[in-house]
């Protein structure tokens, strides 16, 4: 089972959009699964006040932990991390027209051709696209910084 549909298994099981998204990337990350579910746990529904979108903060927390602090450089290692948590918003926002939660979840999202993976995976569910979509964001800048 690839990362994609290790976070849409996770997300049918009932774990919220952060959840789906940190756990996937347990490889990467060095956290376990249980320790991911615990992170993401608070962080659902826009950590329950319909604002930054869970699939959003899971994959910022994802990348936060793919590109640690430095502890000799802790204000460039904040700029630079901050920067990435930016630039991810920037494409999820041209992709979906919103970063918060509730207009999300009352947007007409279906995958298409701006979310390929989600397309290519026949996903109907609009967090289950929003989801593979974070996590493609993801996959994008990671091959970016290599």
């Amino acid at each position: 089972m690839n990362r994609y549909e290790k976070a849409t298994a996770y997300h049918h099981q009932g774990f919220n959009c952060c959840q789906s998204v940190l756990a996937a990337y347990t490889d990467l990350t060095g956290l376990t699964e249980q320790a991911s579910f615990d992170l993401g746990g608070g962080f659902g529904a826009g950590a329950q006040t319909g604002e930054l979108c869970g699939a959003i903060t899971g994959a910022i927390m994802t990348l936060g932990m793919i590109t640690p602090v430095n502890p000799e450089d802790p204000v460039g290692s904040k700029r630079r991390t901050g920067a990435l948590a930016k630039a991810f918003q920037t494409r999820f926002r041209e992709k979906f027209g919103e970063v918060r939660c509730r207009p999300l979840l009352k947007a007409d999202i279906h995958a298409d051709d701006n979310t390929p993976v989600a397309r290519d995976m026949g996903l109907t569910n609009r967090c289950d696209v929003m989801i593979i979509t974070a996590m493609e964001i993801v996959e994008e800048i990671r091959a970016q910084q290599a």
